[in-house]
């Protein structure tokens, strides 16, 4: 059983990008394939030790090399998504992208049998057998434990926001749910997800931690499922928030905005800027604001006294830290929308064909 250290905080500013995808077939449904493209053969370099899968047969995850400066971003994550589509089309799969397939259906699908999700599965039970969930990850680095933990902390007001621009899943097996992020919704029925609550300093995260394993309620640091944690085994701040996204283009918006927020956060804890103990449940509700209205989406502020749209934010936000993809993505169709439309004026075929890499 595994928990983190302090020690592992070293590097400042680099960036790393995990996404989940969905192996499919040629008609875009999800079909079981970790055997043939993790465990029966062997992946391009690039993804020697940076592929992996999820809980279903159906789910595989990238994670790019340490990418050192931003401006690199771009060619990793390309390259990246390159050596995973040309790997799957060699075994007669091609990848798709989104929070939740719109044609997956849980209880047609086989799980993965590696021991660490047999134990979930058996723990958790109904809330891990049915989570089809497909996420983007990205990892700052952050140079001290203490100020990814207050990072940490800050960054959680900006989750909801995130969530509604990423917004990218408004249908689960086949049923149109009529929120615009269901599988951020789904993936809270698991425990120790959603936005987590404030930790003084990374001591106190550490003891949480630590505490979790010793009590069986995790095996492992990896099973604290938050929208943002700090990584105490990579020495990172990870936020989990966004849905998942065939289009490169927004990734590369999320990471530029995430990475330029975080070392704005950085220089703030070097002011020493008091922290921010938000209440939970007005995070809870923002988040709820998200997932329901994505792009139409409005926020009660820091301070409570207001509410900020989604529009606002985004100009707000790329204005102050000199940011400009968030505002591409938030002007173009969200994923949700393209989603049902494609579903209501084409069909479910054409909406498979649309997630695909």
């Amino acid at each position: 059983m595994e928990t983190g250290s302090a020690d592992v905080f070293s590097q400042q500013g680099t960036i790393g990008i995990e996404e989940e995808f969905f192996i499919v077939n040629e008609a875009g449904r999800p079909v079981s394939g970790i055997q043939e493209l993790i465990y029966d053969s062997k992946p391009p370099d690039l993804l020697t030790d940076r592929l992996d899968h999820e809980l279903f047969q159906c789910t595989i995850e990238t994670q790019t090399p340490i990418i050192d400066e931003p401006g690199e971003a771009e060619s990793t994550l390309t390259a990246v998504r390159e050596a995973l589509t040309d790997h799957a089309e060699a075994h007669g799969f091609r990848i798709a992208a989104a929070g939740l397939h719109p044609a997956a259906k849980w209880q047609e699908l086989d799980h993965a049998t590696k021991p660490r999700y047999e134990a979930q599965l058996d723990r958790i039970q109904y809330p891990q057998h049915r989570n089809t969930t497909s996420g983007l990850h990205i990892h700052i680095g952050v140079d001290d434990a203490d100020k990814a933990v207050w990072i940490a902390n800050e960054l959680r007001w900006y989750l909801p926001p995130l969530l509604a621009l990423s917004a990218n899943s408004p249908y689960w097996c086949g049923f149109d749910t009529g929120l615009q992020s269901a599988r951020a919704k789904i993936f809270e029925n698991l425990p120790n997800t959603g936005i987590p609550g404030y930790f003084a300093d990374f001591a106190a995260y550490n003891r949480y931690e630590e505490r979790m394993v010793d009590h069986g309620s995790i095996n492992d640091r990896g099973e604290l499922w938050f929208d943002v944690r700090p990584h105490t085994g990579l020495g990172t701040v990870e936020i989990r928030t966004p849905d998942a996204q065939s289009d490169t283009d927004v990734v590369l918006a999320f990471v530029e905005y995430v990475h330029a927020l975080v070392e704005e956060l950085a220089d703030r804890y070097a002011d020493n800027e008091p922290a921010n103990d938000h209440r939970r449940e007005i995070l809870d509700e923002n988040k709820w604001r998200a997932m329901r209205h994505g792009h139409e989406a409005s926020f009660i502020t820091k301070e409570g006294s207001d509410t900020i749209g989604l529009a606002e934010f985004v100009d707000r936000e790329c204005d102050r830290l000199g940011v400009d993809g968030l505002r591409a993505v938030f002007e173009r169709e969200s994923g949700s929308e393209k989603q049902r439309r494609l579903m209501d004026d084409e069909g479910m075929d054409a909406l498979c064909e649309s997630l695909m890499l």
